[in-house]
């Protein structure tokens, strides 16, 4: 009868013959130097780029330790609503405004608790299955500042509606996006009456759309179409039981502009005349955002996206900027995220549009 082999701790081998133990140790080797060579091409920038599905959990639960990583249903479809990325650039003969002092600024500052009093700044809205956030980030800082500069004697919010429906050609094209900067401009020109969420009532022109699937804190909301909404249409009057009239319910700005790309002069613009909007590059990792301090890692671009920044501070050593989403409260932390600041990481501090209001 055969029988397997025995192999014995004995160091004795035959003389010109390796022992089975440095066989099994040169093996061992071997395979440890596959796995970091594929590991080594994995952290190549090309490669990483290309990641998708759960390989790109894999790598960013590995090679990433500032967000916590997992995707949610408002981060899956928000995703499908960005603007294409032509909305980020800067319109031609449009200057940037440089806020320039000698002020020490505080590590950290949050607009939420510098105006408590400004129902607006902790107001998380919700665009639904449209583009719209570039007017809807517009809409959102404008309201801020409407009630900052004001000394919260103005503390409204307005239409993300009234711009998105009646700002038209010049402002893009609406549920497929727009630039946030023409949203500015229109309040300057033609003015925008009151709004707030989807049949938000005591309010001029609410949002045309209900938030997609059950949405936690939000009364009205149900399945949504399998494409985009398409743009609602201008109505110049205010929703039944309002008690003014559209013209006469009209906020205007005094300014529009583009801040200086320069991390500094966007928080001293914060700092004294509250929130700004900014417009980004986003990426497939921006989908696995569950919260921390977002920093754009691996996968592809996949459009763009129009937020408000409200404040910044520092934690273990990174500094970063606190944005307010348009996705929902169910989004990242409670609606908002942080991202790192400085680095102008995914062109965050490239595009940043604010302005002045007639108070």
């Amino acid at each position: 009868m055969l029988t397997a082999p025995i192999f014995t701790t004995s160091t004795k081998t035959l003389p010109g013959t390796t022992s089975p133990t440095a066989i099994k140790m040169l093996l061992y080797l071997l395979l440890i130097q596959c796995v970091l060579g594929a590991q080594n091409k994995a952290l190549s920038l090309e490669e990483a780029e290309k990641l998708t599905g759960t390989e790109l959990v894999d790598y960013l639960k590995t090679h990433q330790t500032l967000f916590e990583v997992g995707e949610t249903p408002a981060s899956v479809e928000g995703m499908k609503h960005l603007m294409d990325s032509k909305y980020t650039k800067i319109p031609a003969n449009v200057k940037r405004v440089k806020f320039e002092s000698d002020e020490e600024l505080p590590e950290r500052f949050d607009a939420r608790e510098r105006w408590p009093r400004c129902k607006s700044i902790t107001y998380i809205r919700d665009q639904s299955k449209c583009g719209s956030c570039w007017a809807v980030a517009a809409a959102e800082v404008m309201s801020d500042r409407l009630c900052v500069q004001s000394n919260g004697r103005k503390n409204v919010h307005l239409s993300d509606t009234d711009i998105l429906a009646c700002c038209g050609e010049p402002c893009g094209e609406g549920c497929e996006g727009g630039w946030p900067y023409k949203a500015w401009k229109f309040l300057q020109e033609y003015g925008v009456v009151t709004g707030g969420h989807y049949r938000e009532k005591n309010v001029c022109l609410p949002y045309s759309f209900h938030p997609c699937g059950n949405k936690t804190g939000q009364p009205y909301y149900g399945e949504c179409p399998s494409t985009r909404y398409p743009t609602p249409k201008c109505r110049h009057r205010c929703q039944y039981g309002y008690p003014f009239e559209y013209p006469q319910d009209k906020y205007y700005g005094r300014s529009a502009y583009y801040i200086e790309n320069n991390e500094k002069m966007i928080r001293q613009a914060i700092m004294k005349d509250g929130p700004v909007g900014a417009a980004f590059d986003v990426y497939e990792d921006f989908r696995q955002y569950k919260g921390g301090i977002y920093k754009h890692t691996a996968g592809k671009q996949t459009g763009s996206h129009a937020v408000k920044i409200l404040g910044w501070g520092k934690e273990n050593g990174t500094d970063y900027w606190i944005l307010a989403n348009s996705w929902g409260v169910t989004f990242g932390e409670q609606g908002y995220f942080r991202m790192v600041r400085g680095e102008n990481d995914c062109k965050i501090e490239e595009e940043i549009t604010a302005g002045d209001l007639i108070v």
